[in-house]
């Protein structure tokens, strides 16, 4: 008898020992579910840290273009209604101006589906090499850069060793001297026709005039 009461009481511990197991089990699964939400939060903490983009830079972006639209309108307004002796003087006094003008005229270009100076550049590759152009109102000199030809860039201020500064009515070309004559939305002012007298003046007898025209 004293045997068969060990045995039960053994049997008991054995017994009894499986819901402890079981419970530490469950404790150590709660701590792993515990650990990743507090993980999580970390996370979603460390996120909220972060710096947001500002909105407030995006605003000054939108008000430089539109101030940069409005200097670009303010002074082409004034190209098409002073002579051109008076815009050659004007950018002469100023040069930040003309720098301002085309950085205007860059972006309402961009907005084109066509660029008018690469219809030009397109003519010249498809015709005689050997051809002189006189590009009028040249601006950065994107025509003398793109083709194989002799190319005379003119404008009222050179921001490029290849341009030369000059009223466009009075270049230095002799007479009969060019084969093309560009003016790729540069015929402003109130004598534009003195610019066309000029390049009939440079043109050889029976040659090409090329020009775009625009209104901004």
């Amino acid at each position: 008898m004293p045997e068969a009461k060990s045995r039960k009481r053994k049997r008991g511990k054995k017994s009894g020992s499986k819901p402890q197991i079981q419970h530490q089990k469950e404790i150590k699964s709660n701590d792993v579910t515990k650990a990743k939400h507090g993980s999580q939060s970390n996370e979603l903490a460390a996120a909220s840290k972060r710096p947001k983009p500002s909105s407030s830079s995006s605003f000054l972006d939108k008000m430089k273009a539109r101030l940069a639209g409005g200097h670009f309108r303010m002074l082409n307004e004034t190209l098409y209604t002073c002579t051109g002796g008076e815009a050659f003087n004007y950018f002469k006094e100023d040069p930040s101006l003309f720098n301002m003008y085309h950085t205007g005229y860059q972006e309402q270009m961009s907005h084109w589906p066509e660029q008018p100076v690469n219809v030009i550049i397109k003519w010249l590759k498809d015709h005689n090499r050997s051809f002189i152009v006189a590009d009028f109102g040249c601006g950065d000199a994107r025509l003398a850069k793109n083709v194989k030809n002799k190319v005379f860039s003119f404008d009222l201020i050179s921001k490029d060793p290849s341009v030369i500064a000059c009223d466009m009515s009075k270049t230095p070309l002799d007479s009969s001297t060019v084969d093309v004559a560009v003016f790729c939305l540069s015929l402003m002012g109130t004598d534009y026709p003195s610019y066309l007298n000029e390049a009939q003046r440079v043109l050889k007898p029976g040659f090409v005039f090329l020009a775009a025209f625009s209104a901004f």
